[in-house]
């Protein structure tokens, strides 16, 4: 007996999720290394690109992705997506003994409850109303209400990017991983264009002639372009026991609310079973507030300039805290009288 479609989407999201998990952390280790070797990511260096862990990472990512693509053509969004809590367990465990970021206790906690709420999303789902053509996708797409939904997103990744990127990027998780949030919610609805394009082409109904599942091939590449980018600043700049759960939640949050639009999921529902889905929600933005607080805290990286002994490889102590050797430039203290090297 052959595996039902729900069935084969949820083990190609499993191992999706696998994937992409192990991806953050083969990520993170390659940009740590590219930035004791060069500019760091999360100021704008590409040094990471040669380091052999980085684009093991990208493999894998790209495993993943390919995996959850898959997926999305066997089962709805709303099924496929909120799977992708897995890659929190994963990432997280991985992080605990190859990184040194600790769990904490109440950090497990957090993970607990980000499956748990994944599950009562799942279990509430609503059956997919699966369009029968790339036209018909298109017609949900033109629609007045996810055309508004279109241009807040892109407004709110331009006002991301322009202005507070330059500002608080480097202090504020949430400014890179929004920028990788809302472009992944129109990265899903045009992934699911697509493949609904494949599925419907190997059944013998032709969609390549069509221009729009090529405009949806289109911004696909353009939305996963940029997520990767600013996934790359994220990991640089903050803790991965921390991008990982927090840019799940905020993906899966920007991703149902495209998919209710565009497709119109709570269609036919009945209130309980909204209110089922949106309590799961909540219990999986709970256990990301829980993983933030109990986090356990990444030391900063030195300034520009600036030469920091490493005591046992691990631990990172500024000069404040021991009597370390610290060089600066020269320059910084010449004056036409003589100079001094502070220590």
């Amino acid at each position: 007996m052959g595996l039902s479609d729900n069935l084969k989407g949820v083990i190609l999201a499993v191992a999706s999720s696998a994937f992409i998990g192990s991806s953050f952390i083969l990520k993170k280790k390659g940009l740590k290394r590219g930035g004791a070797s060069g500019i760091r990511a999360g100021v704008g260096g590409y040094t990471y690109l040669l380091e052999p862990l980085w684009w093991a990472g990208m493999i894998t990512m790209i495993m993943g992705e390919i995996a959850n693509f898959v997926a999305y053509i066997y089962a709805p969004a709303v099924l496929v997506t909120p799977l992708g809590a897995l890659s929190i367990i994963v990432s997280a465990c991985l992080a605990h003994f190859l990184l040194n970021e600790r769990i904490q206790k109440m950090g497990i906690v957090g993970c607990v409850s980000c499956i748990v709420g994944s599950v009562v999303i799942v279990i509430h789902a609503p059956q997919e109303h699966t369009p029968s053509s790339v036209q018909d996708i298109w017609t949900l797409a033109t629609q007045p209400a996810f055309l508004v939904y279109v241009v807040a997103t892109l407004s709110a990744v331009l006002a991301l990017v322009l202005h507070f990127e330059p500002h608080y990027g480097q202090t504020n998780i949430l400014v890179y991983l929004g920028i990788c949030s809302l472009m992944g919610s129109l990265t899903v609805v045009s992934i699911k264009a697509i493949g609904i394009a494949i599925k419907l082409t190997l059944d013998g109904m032709s969609q390549i002639a069509y221009p729009q599942t090529w405009f949806f091939l289109t911004v696909a590449v353009i939305c996963v372009i940029t997520q990767l980018i600013y996934l790359n600043k994220a990991l640089d700049t903050f803790n991965a026991t921390l991008v990982s759960p927090v840019y799940y939640v905020m993906f899966t949050t920007f991703t149902i609310i495209a998919s209710v639009i565009m497709f119109k999921d709570w269609s036919g529902q009945n209130a309980g079973s909204i209110a089922s889905e949106i309590c799961g929600l909540i219990t999986v933005l709970s256990g990301t507030i829980i993983l933030h607080v109990t986090r356990e805290q990444e030391p900063p990286p030195p300034p520009v300039g600036t030469m920091t002994w490493f005591i046992n490889g691990d631990s990172l102590k500024s000069p404040e805290e021991e009597h370390l050797i610290t060089h600066h430039r020269l320059d910084e203290y010449y004056e036409p009288r003589g100079f001094a090297i502070l220590r």
